[in-house]
């Protein structure tokens, strides 16, 4: 029993389950503003819910799994991260493949029990997800490829109860997109010496701190000009608009923070940008009521 705990322990270490926060409130948005307009009601009921919440983590096990599989080698000279599980030997190279293959079965399967379109979509989308490991030793792009990966979420929302891509999912998915690639931006800086030592291809480490958190800037200013297209395009009521308001106020809390002191990243990225879908979230569903 201890034996299966520490290594269920290590496999939540492996792929950071708490970081979930980052798209489970994205996927609901567009589910309960889905609802709101087919049904008249913001809930969808409880079998898309728990589906929802099936995808969601199965798709990102998937992408964290698949991950960590590939980046064995990069993680081991990285001082930052050569103690996760996928190095330190606590998780084998087999383990991880079983639990990325798993995960992406189960996220097929669930696709199965949306929708069609669902089905259709969920290999595109695992091909997706999975790419971000690769681009980012070609391409300094990779950061925009991890927003997207997270800006499926609310696409796949949407499917799941209208079996459509609406504009204003595009909109609120595309706003995702840009939070996602600016707050890694940000994130990447901790590695900068790290990725021009192993080769490896980010914006920090070809256009220098400064002109990162710039162009951090412009997508976090992005976001906001395509979650305001969103609750304009959606006929959202005064709530989503305040939704939008806190998310540039906290967003640029965000960049306060990291303007003041380097040490203060994972702050602004775990905690501001947590807590950031949360509200956000809460806001579409008080709108929605």
């Amino acid at each position: 029993m201890n034996k299966l705990s520490k290594l269920l322990n290590d496999f939540n270490e492996l792929v950071m389950f708490k970081h979930s926060i980052f798209s489970l409130p994205f996927i609901f948005i567009a589910m309960v503003v889905s609802s709101v307009q087919i049904n008249g009601t913001g809930w969808f009921g409880f079998k898309l819910l728990v589906l929802g919440i099936l995808a969601a983590i199965s798709a990102r096990n998937f992408a964290m799994g698949f991950n960590r599989y590939m980046d064995r080698d990069i993680d081991a000279l990285n001082p930052r991260t050569v103690n996760r599980p996928n190095v330190d030997g606590r998780i084998s190279a087999k383990q991880m493949l079983i639990f990325t293959i798993g995960n992406g079965l189960l996220f097929i399967v669930v696709a199965f029990f949306v929708n069609d379109l669902a089905l259709y979509l969920s290999i595109p989308i695992l091909f997706i997800i999975g790419s971000y490991s690769y681009f980012k030793r070609f391409s300094y792009l990779a950061h925009i490829i991890l927003g997207i990966s997270l800006a499926l979420a609310p696409i796949a929302g949407v499917v799941a109860v209208s079996e459509s891509i609406p504009l204003w999912s595009v909109l609120l998915s595309i706003g995702v997109m840009f939070w996602v690639a600016g707050f890694d931006l940000l994130y990447s800086l901790q590695d900068i010496e790290v990725d021009k030592k192993l080769g490896l291809h980010s914006i920090p480490s070809k256009f220098g701190a400064k002109k990162t958190m710039n162009i951090s800037k412009v997508f976090h200013s992005l976001t906001v000009v395509f979650w305001l297209l969103f609750v304009i395009s959606s006929q959202s009521g005064l709530f989503a608009y305040i939704a939008v308001l806190v998310g540039a106020i906290m967003l640029t809390y965000e960049h306060i923070l990291v303007n003041r002191d380097f040490t203060k990243i994972d702050k602004a990225f775990f905690t501001v940008n947590g807590y950031l879908g949360i509200i956000f979230f809460v806001l579409i569903v008080i709108d929605s009521i």
